[in-house]
């Protein structure tokens, strides 16, 4: 990563709680066949997630503490702040001066571009305003939340807006949450009265058919676009009594995370 910064642009996507199961069922099935196609290997990669709910993910990532690999460490990250007695970062990772990856980012030249998704970046509350806070450019609305069937599609179209605003010269770092998977998600599959893992693999079927207009936009600008893709913590339907996530639980700690170079198109 230290290499790519600067000649690079970056794409973080989030898909919140992703259920790491779902994602590789899904996969399996040929649900998602535009992930298949850009998947190292065609397939996600099993990681720990650093928290167990969406704002205390989400610092740990601006931080540079993305999901963990299962396998024994230590592992290189690819991004870390600066600070002494840091054990995990190496001859790759790109280290920042900054608190957060963004102000980073924007130290070295990037405009830096949050299009939120779940409530943790809604600003109509002073808390949804931290994490967009982090960026020089935000934007949430309703039309991007955990309510509207077509989220995604709806922050697409502000990120081609967007994009066409800006400089080509610029690096740019996008970070987009996608809420989609987020409860409720019962309207992905008609007639469903209640969320479960059939409408979750359903809101991921919904996610892959927009990503190759996403993966259009990001690669469209005339330079290789460094991409993660990740979910930020899994979610429960009723196991061992549980439902939803903030909980210890395999289903909420692990996570599918890829990461891949698009060419410039």
């Amino acid at each position: 990563m230290r290499d790519l910064i600067g000649s690079h642009d970056l794409l973080m996507v989030t898909l919140d709680t992703l259920r790491y199961d779902v994602a590789v069922e899904c996969l399996a099935s040929g649900r998602t066949p535009r992930l298949a196609k850009v998947l190292p290997g065609g397939a996600w990669e099993r990681r720990h997630t650093p928290a167990s709910f969406t704002y205390a993910a989400h610092h740990a990532f601006f931080a540079g503490f993305l999901p963990t690999p299962v396998t024994p460490g230590p592992h290189e990250r690819m991004f870390a702040a600066r600070f002494d007695g840091s054990e995990t970062s190496g001859a790759g990772t790109y280290v920042f001066d900054a608190a957060d990856l963004p102000a980073g980012l924007a130290a070295a030249g990037y405009h830096t571009l949050c299009l939120g998704g779940v409530g943790f970046f809604n600003p109509g509350a002073p808390l949804g305003r931290v994490l967009p806070g982090l960026f020089a450019e935000a934007h949430w609305e309703r039309a991007f939340g955990v309510t509207a069937p077509d989220c995604l599609g709806a922050q697409l179209d502000r990120l081609e807006a967007v994009i066409g605003t800006l400089p080509a010269a610029r690096p740019l770092f996008t970070f987009i949450n996608v809420a989609a998977l987020h409860q409720p998600n019962r309207h992905y599959v008609p007639g469903a009265a209640e969320d479960g893992l059939d409408t979750h693999a359903a809101a991921l079927e919904y996610v892959d058919g927009m990503l190759g207009r996403l993966f259009a936009l990001a690669s469209g600008r005339g330079r290789p676009c460094q991409v993660i893709i990740c979910s930020d913590h899994g979610t429960l339907y009723g196991e061992d009594g549980h439902v939803g996530h903030r909980l210890a639980h395999e289903a909420v700690w692990t996570v599918p995370y890829a990461d891949f170079i698009l060419e410039p198109s």
